[in-house]
């Protein structure tokens, strides 16, 4: 059996493994969050919604020269936030891996209109903080015009990007060949763009890492 999915997913895979039903995961999740794979499938077609609602509304923000707080999904991983908040030219990037001073957050705010900004997009990974209670705080500390959107499940659904699609492609194909080479407890990944395996209770034994070379240059191109 092929299983897509992730963390619960794999357990319920290594158990029908070692009840001689031989299993093989294939890493599926938006928030990319599984170990031993660099991507997951969903993860790029959710950062293209996500990016696109930060495009638009950076049009309303830069009209209105407000501040918007920009919720994402990612309990307990900051990856959605952090590439999407690269790639759309976000101010402040906050993810679960770290940790955030909101006085900090507001100095830079401050910093920015004094140099004649604005306007200023802060995505947040729901894993941090509430993206309304962030805003309030923001507009108290301020007293800049700061507006909220959460963007909710509409980051799970849409059509698959070209990417997703080849990568789920090429993450099958793998999986049916160790099927029928007889190779259950396997997941499938991708590292360096080629497609890997390792046993299931090594990746639910490890531990998801965000690329902390993104976070850093996150922070250089927000000044």
């Amino acid at each position: 059996m092929v299983v897509i999915g992730g963390d619960g997913s794999y357990r319920g895979a290594k158990t029908l493994t070692e009840h001689g039903f031989p299993c093989v995961g294939v890493p599926g999740t938006i928030d990319n969050d599984i170990c031993g794979t660099q991507f997951t499938i969903g993860f790029d077609t959710a950062l293209k919604t996500v990016i696109e609602a930060i495009d638009k509304i950076r049009d309303t923000a830069t009209s209105h020269e407000r501040t918007f707080v920009i919720e994402v999904m990612g309990r307990d991983a900051g990856d959605i936030a952090l590439w999407a908040g690269l790639a759309g030219g976000a101010e402040t990037v906050l993810v679960p891996e770290e940790n955030y001073d909101m006085n900090e957050i507001c100095d830079q705010l401050r910093k920015g209109h004094e140099r004649g900004k604005k306007h200023s997009i802060i995505v947040v990974a729901e894993g941090v903080a509430s993206g309304v209670e962030l805003g309030k705080q923001i507009k108290e500390l301020t007293n800049f015009d700061t507006k909220v959107s959460v963007l909710g499940h509409m980051q799970r659904g849409g059509s698959p990007t070209a990417f997703d699609r080849v990568l789920a492609s090429r993450l099958g194909a793998r999986a049916v060949e160790l099927i029928i080479e007889g190779k259950g407890g396997r997941a499938v990944g991708i590292e360096n763009n080629q497609i890997i395996d390792h046993e299931i209770a090594d990746i639910l034994g490890g531990a998801h890492t965000l690329d902390t070379n993104l976070l850093r240059l996150s922070k250089e191109l927000s000044i």
